[in-house]
């Protein structure tokens, strides 16, 4: 039974009974209105997936109205119905975009077939439009670590059932990578993904954000908006940083999930949606539970799997797999040549804390693409901040005075520019020193 929301506009009242009837019957939700200017005032309230529109309608006719919603960038499927339209019209109907023209009197099955075929092109073109917008190519879960092997038996054994995951991580270990992982191994992988951080949305308008709005429900709401439930509709909603809702947005999800339909802000009704979640976090949540920030009965709604991502540290025999990945990866994208580690640049990898997981190793990777002109990438190259370093208030230099004072320069100057970005001019400067002559001292040094 289809869900898909129908208006239709026609000034005779026996056609608008005799079509509701048919409709709903099919499972549609119908809304009628008697001419366009009250149409007009519906569309402002409301959205629908198909309108049947009859042409000759009192003061403004249904071509006119067309018109209006095409400039209004409305995105109704028209259906337009006429008791005695014109080829003329017909052409000029199809011309603006209209998905058919039915002509009285009319064949209730020719309208139910209409709806139907209105009503997936629609669909269709909403999850083209996502696709090409959401959809990221690169989901690939790179490791071979015992952890690393765990977490894909995990993804595999849950992705073809609905059922909702909860995943925790520190920053940067891949939460988002994951829930793209189970979505595309799901039964809605053709359907879209949507993904929403709570982190990063006022709580104002979170609300909004999820479950959309009606023009003029507040300030600032110019035109009708989709909320992320409607637009993951048979798809994937994922909730990243789950945690930093609000309560009272908390507790509107917590309703969704429960009764699988949503109210966008400023509505009088609820729509029913078909959605898969899974969220994230890199909160504990129990404890946030036991602080009062977070909702129990929603931590328990979201939490049917749980699924904890291990930091990098957890599984550094990992690091040189996943740094040549995106070495090879990233010089595919740069056009660059393909280069290779030194036994060094390993065991400054290894040394590293990663504090800011695999988004900190990606982000090493493609600095050194973009920076480094060598084939060969040696430990210095890597502008780390290895354990050596962290320590070097107690390291203990061997040698003449002169051997100690060159390997402690050597070894500062190394954590100046790291702790920079590789910055040289912002580095020069926090050293006390011109650019030139810090170009001098790394050639001095043997820093590349």
């Amino acid at each position: 039974m289809s869900s898909n929301k129908v208006l239709i506009v026609d000034d005779e009242e026996n056609i608008l009974i005799s079509l509701s009837s048919i409709l709903e019957d099919e499972g549609y939700s119908v809304k009628t209105c008697p001419d366009a200017e009250s149409a007009l005032k519906t569309l402002e309230k409301e959205e629908f997936d198909v309108a049947f529109i009859d042409i000759w309608l009192p003061k403004m006719d249904g071509l006119k109205l067309f018109e209006i919603m095409k400039e209004q960038k409305r995105e109704e499927e028209v259906i337009f119905i006429s008791g005695h339209g014109t080829i003329e019209q017909a052409v000029r109907a199809t011309k603006i975009g209209a998905f058919d023209f039915l002509e009285k009197p009319l064949s209730l099955e020719r309208v139910v077939v209409a709806a139907k075929n209105a009503s997936k092109k629609k669909e269709l073109l909403e999850k083209e439009k996502f696709f090409k917008s959401e959809l990221k190519s690169d989901v690939e879960i790179v490791g071979e670590s015992p952890a690393m092997l765990q977490l894909k038996e995990q993804i595999n054994l849950v992705a073809p059932s609905d059922g909702r995951v909860l995943i925790y991580g520190e920053n940067g270990t891949g939460k988002e990578l994951v829930a793209r992982s189970i979505h595309q191994l799901s039964p809605r992988a053709s359907e879209p993904f949507i993904e929403v951080n709570c982190a990063a949305i006022p709580n104002e308008l979170i609300e909004s954000e999820l479950f959309g709005h009606r023009k003029g429900s507040f300030t600032g709401a110019i035109e009708n908006k989709k909320g992320k439930f409607l637009l993951a509709n048979k798809g994937t909603l994922f909730l990243d940083e789950v945690g930093d809702m609000s309560l009272m947005t908390q507790a509107k999800v917590l309703r969704a999930l429960e009764e699988q339909k949503i109210e966008p802000v400023g509505a009088s009704e609820s729509i029913k949606v078909d959605v898969r979640v899974i969220a994230a976090t890199n909160k504990d949540l129990e404890k946030e539970i036991a602080e009062g920030r977070f909702r129990e009965d929603l931590y328990y709604r979201l939490n049917v799997v749980f699924i904890k991502l291990p930091p990098l540290r957890e599984r550094n025999s990992d690091i040189p797999l996943l740094f040549n990945y995106y070495l090879d990866y990233y010089s595919k994208k740069y056009k660059k040549e393909k280069k290779k580690l030194s036994s060094s640049a390993v065991k400054a990898l290894y040394e590293c804390p990663w504090n800011g997981n695999v988004r900190e190793l990606k982000n090493l990777a493609e600095r050194v693409i973009i920076m480094h002109r060598g084939e060969e990438i040696l430990e210095e190259d890597l502008f780390l901040k290895p354990s050596s370093l962290q320590r070097s208030s107690d390291k203990m230099y061997s040698g003449s005075l002169k051997e100690a004072r060159e390997a402690f320069e050597r070894d500062y100057i190394l954590k100046v520019i790291n702790d920079n970005g590789g910055n040289l001019a912002k580095s020069a400067e926090i050293l006390g020193i011109e650019r030139r002559h810090l170009y001098r001292k790394l050639s001095a040094l043997k820093i590349r």
